[in-house]
């Protein structure tokens, strides 16, 4: 009989520490999420419009340029290039983007604000570089 409580106290403090961690877990999960849409989800469509349209869509036109042709150039557009409507980042919030890059300066940049407890940019720009931190 006392073993068995032994074992249920056990399996009690495991199961309390993964309770406790379970925000934890989850916002590395979403961190992720948003960093693999940033840096790789995204990359092919951006460049496949880039290849047809001569350039990346603008600021204003944003990601909303692969999934409906911008006024302007709707004669060379050849999507849609996303199909459905761009995803929301983890948090529910738009994915911000900009042309020319801040970060990115011959390219475009695309982040994610973070969590909206505790904002983070999460963007498709080597961090080291952008500090000015050699590799």
């Amino acid at each position: 009989m006392m073993e068995l409580l032994v074992v249920l106290a056990i399996l009690a403090l495991l199961a309390g520490l993964a309770i406790t961690n379970v925000n934890q877990i989850f916002g590395t999960a979403q961190a992720s999420t948003a960093q693999l849409f940033v840096k790789e989800s995204i990359k092919a469509p951006l460049f496949t419009y880039s290849l047809h349209m001569g350039g990346y869509p603008s600021t204003a036109e944003g990601l909303q340029a692969l999934v409906t042709p911008p006024a302007d150039k709707s004669d060379r557009w050849h999507g849609p290039y996303v199909e459905g409507k761009i995803p929301m980042d983890p948090w529910g919030q738009p994915y911000q983007y900009a042309f020319p890059g801040t970060h990115n300066k011959t390219g475009y940049d695309l982040w994610s604000k973070g969590p909206p407890e505790k904002p983070q940019d999460i963007g498709n720009w080597d961090d080291a570089a952008a500090a000015g931190v050699a590799k």
